[in-house]
């Protein structure tokens, strides 16, 4: 037990190299979360359990899977790569859609969270790290026989009823997996509107070894988000809206595997049609957003000491609006990555990516990693460059219509980002059971895009504004500098045959300067202390679970609409369980927001108090 409880604390990790490495040997920060532990903590959705991973801050402007922005290191939330099984899947719409994952919990075997800089693997997006999620399906072996169900259904306030459901069946050489996820609830109380949720997620894969050397895998899912959007991206006294997305999302693997010599090949396809009328007498935004990517990587085993992963990309993004227009923009690029261990424990990770874009050119990106494990410390390292270009919201927000008295403004002209990231840490493990990480860092950005607050006679482009009109302009800001500091703490430990506990921490302290004069608007969101954790005990026939979230932050005020970001805020959450079978089947009860704080992640986006639900859960396997 001790030996497979150190493994779970330096688990093997695909998102810092591409191929199969321990963390240890990574250079790198990462992260690891079982996916089977979904059912057991007191979360409805992927990114409401996000919310409680060390280090990750979810801007939240609703429950339940509503919308929530990815934020690592203080970044903007347009700054973090979200992957499924090796392929991306940020839309090029607008990054706000980061954390509509089309995949039900039951599918998941691990969520691996890479912070910090990774574009000379992944290029555009990964500036403050990658969040990628890895499937049973995708990760199955050859030659084995599983079954693994598991599935959940509750009620409570607010007439809310959710529901997952799912599993993997494998026998032999095929694989098969599928997941249902559903919340829904007519939401609390509002600004005069109540915040609604009718979040629907399907998935479907399978995977097949057709021998030894061949591999087929391949997924299709349907992902459809309706909800109250009230005061998510205005603080107008006038906004109350509603939104619906829908995403359908397919991807396919074909693999080889030699003796020394692995190629994958990885496409994906994306559609996702959005919705969002502003009231009730507005016309609708309608945008429909594809994107297509093709990614095939090479790995070599050079020697016992050495490997190499070089890989090329190729992207096309599109977008037809009656807000922002009809556009595409194609970018591809080539990597190469090399993986080298010399002396006792020393490990060293150089990449370098020629990246291309329609836009903003070619470039290249270079990055280093370190690792050095001495006894029960690991020290590491990580310096390299990151890049990212506006999305085609930030590009044309509001640029189609006929006119616009108000609201944030698209910029066709933005630049890309740039930015360089260096970091240094240690990871102390303290026996099999306990892992503690203290990472500093700082990262040095030019032409950061962001909103700013800008008058009309200011504004580059005037033909749909109105003289007077508010205004925010989606700029390029000459610098950016954060600085910051993360403490990550994970403990894992099986006492006796029914008895065991899970948990996670982390501290996160972080200062960014601006050269911009006018304060930009998800910059100064951020927060500048954070810490968050959860916790997961079972006892014999009792489960009891808990997490939690503090933050510290910049205070705003909107008083049109009677909002305000407070300095601070600290939510919490329980659920409570008894098992009927064995450890199989479960009722609980669930409390989300014990205290009732009142509190905003952005301004103008209240969510919710108090929230009682209950229900039964059940996970089988053989």
């Amino acid at each position: 037990m001790a030996q497979q409880s150190e493994l779970e604390l330096d688990p093997v990790t695909i998102t810092a190299s591409v191929q199969p490495k321990p963390v240890s040997q990574t250079g790198r920060n990462i992260i690891t979360f079982k996916g089977s532990s979904f059912n057991n903590l007191p979360v409805h959705s992927v990114d409401e359990l996000l919310r409680y991973l060390p280090g990750v801050e979810m801007q939240m402007r609703g429950p339940m899977g509503s919308q929530s922005d990815i934020v690592l290191r203080g970044g903007t939330f347009q700054q973090v790569l979200i992957m499924l099984d090796g392929v991306r899947i940020n839309d090029p719409n607008t990054g706000h859609f980061s954390s509509y994952i089309p995949i039900a919990p039951a599918e998941i075997e691990r969520i691996e969270v890479l912070k910090g800089a990774s574009s000379a693997i992944y290029g555009s997006e990964a500036v403050g790290g990658v969040v990628h999620i890895i499937t049973k399906s995708f990760a199955a072996r050859r030659k084995q026989q599983k079954l693994q169900l598991q599935g959940q259904v509750s009620g409570g306030e607010y007439d809310l009823f959710s529901g997952n459901v799912g599993g993997l069946y494998q026998s032999g050489n095929t694989a098969i997996s599928g997941g249902f996820l559903s919340n829904n609830t007519d939401g609390q109380l509002q600004r005069g509107t109540r915040g609604y949720v009718h979040a629907n997620t399907a998935s479907l894969s399978a995977n097949h070894f057709i021998n030894e050397q061949w591999q087929v895998a391949a997924r299709v899912a349907y992902d459809n988000r309706d909800f109250s959007a009230q005061n998510f991206y205005t603080t107008f006294l006038s906004d109350t809206a509603r939104e619906e997305v829908r995403t359908v999302w397919t991807q396919l693997r074909v693999s080889y595997s030699g003796v020394d010599h692995k190629v994958n090949i990885d496409a994906g396809y994306k559609d996702v049609k959005d919705d969002y009328a502003y009231n009730k007498v507005s016309i609708a935004n309608a945008s429909t957003s594809r994107m297509f990517q093709v990614i095939a990587t090479d790995e070599w085993k050079l020697s016992q000491q050495t490997s190499m992963v070089s890989g090329v990309q190729f992207i096309n993004k599109e977008i037809s609006s009656n807000d922002r227009g009809d556009h595409q923009v194609p970018q591809g690029g080539a990597f190469i990555l090399i993986n080298h261990s010399f002396l006792q424990g020393f490990t060293i990770n150089p990449a370098l990516r020629l990246d291309w874009n329609e836009r903003s050119g070619t470039e290249l990106i270079p990055q280093i990693s370190m690792a050095y494990r001495y006894n029960s410390i690991r020290f590491r390292g990580s310096a390299g460059k990151t890049i990212r270009d506006a999305d085609f919201t930030e590009r044309f927000n509001n640029y189609n219509k006929p006119s616009v008295a108000s609201g944030r403004i698209g910029n066709p002209d933005l630049a890309a980002e740039r930015s360089f990231s260096y970091e240094a840490g240690a990871d102390y493990f303290v026996g099999a059971a306990l892992k503690i990480g203290a990472t500093f860092f700082q990262r040095y950005h030019r032409k950061l895009i962001d909103y700013v607050t800008t008058p009309y006679a200011d504004m580059p482009r005037k033909d749909n504004l109105v003289a007077g009109g508010t205004y925010a302009l989606a700029k390029n800001i000459a610098k950016v500098n954060t600085t910051g500091a993360e403490l990550d703490i994970q403990y894992q430990r099986k006492f006796q045959k029914n008895s065991n506990l899970y948990a996670g921490a982390g501290l996160v302290w972080l200062n960014s300067k601006s050269s911009e004069l006018t304060p930009s608007f998800y910059v100064s969101s951020h927060a500048r202390f954070m810490s968050n954790f959860f916790v997961e005990y079972t006892y014999h026939r009792f489960l009891i679970s808990v997490n939690g979230i503090y933050k510290n932050r910049a205070t705003q005020d909107a008083p049109a609409i009677h909002a305000v970001v407070e300095k601070d805020y600290f939510v919490f959450n329980a659920r409570a369980a008894f098992y009927t079978w064995e450890q199989k089947m479960n009722i609980f009860v669930r409390v989300d927001n014990i205290t009732n704080t009142r509190y905003s992640d952005l301004l103008g986006a209240q969510m919710p108090g108090r929230w009682l639900t209950g229900g039964v859960s059940f996970a089988f396997s053989r």
